[in-house]
Formats: C-alpha cells, structure tokens, sequence
C-alpha cells in the first residue's frame, strides 16, 4: 500500500521531489532535509497534502 507522495520546502514553498511511503507504516506526515534549488541550501521539506 504505496502511495507517492510529493515533497515542499517548508521555506520557499517549491515543490522539488517526489517520492514513496507505507501509509500504514507512517501514517503521519514525514519530513526530510534536501537539497532546495531555488534557496540554494538544505532545507527541511515536508509531504505536501
């Protein structure tokens, strides 16, 4: 039960990858720290809704 799942930067608010997650492993949202091309740094970036 994989959905993909798109990920924005909690800075900016662009919206930079795309990637995977187990809905019934991590039902709440996740958060990761990439790299974000429009700040130019690492940034945390969240599931979007």
């Amino acid at each position: 039960m994989r959905e993909n799942i798109i990920y924005k930067c909690t800075e900016c608010g662009e919206e930079n990858y795309i990637g995977t997650k187990n809905k019934r492993t991590h039902p709440g949202r996740v958060e990761i720290k990439k790299y974000c091309p429009r700040c130019n740094k690492k940034t945390v970036h969240r599931e979007k809704k």
